[in-house]
């Protein structure tokens, strides 16, 4: 019984984390990707949602593929550090996945400026 009870947590504080930090990031964010592509506003959006979309993907197929169907709870100890491992990985697994989107966008940002700065002193020059 303990087994149902745990998987269900697991799985809600899971998802409640997922979609907590995903709306976070995707709020907080967009005014970063704006100002990365330069005031473009659809880019910005579009990209911000295709983040949210692969982080949502990525985080939730981590947490269901990290339930293990072998482990058995005979106590409410051994409830509380299987929670307590499987949600400290699930939020390494979301911190690393944010300073990797994170990393991404400022690469981007960092081309798309040298690439328009480029435009702009080919044009002054002609």
């Amino acid at each position: 019984m303990l087994n149902s009870v745990n998987y269900m947590i697991y799985i809600s504080f899971s998802v409640f984390i997922t979609v907590f930090v995903s709306r976070t990031l995707s709020k907080n964010g967009l005014t970063f990707l704006v100002a990365g592509f330069r005031g473009n506003r659809e880019l910005a959006a579009s990209t911000n949602h295709l983040l949210v979309v692969g982080f949502y993907l990525v985080n939730l197929g981590f947490v269901l593929l990290r339930m293990r169907t072998g482990v058995t709870i005979d106590s409410f100890e051994q409830l509380i550090v299987y929670q307590a491992s499987g949600l400290g990985l699930v939020l390494l697994v979301l911190g690393l996945a944010h300073f990797f989107n994170m990393y991404v966008i400022s690469r981007i940002s960092r081309s798309n400026l040298d690439f328009l700065d480029r435009i702009s002193e080919n044009e002054s020059a002609a």
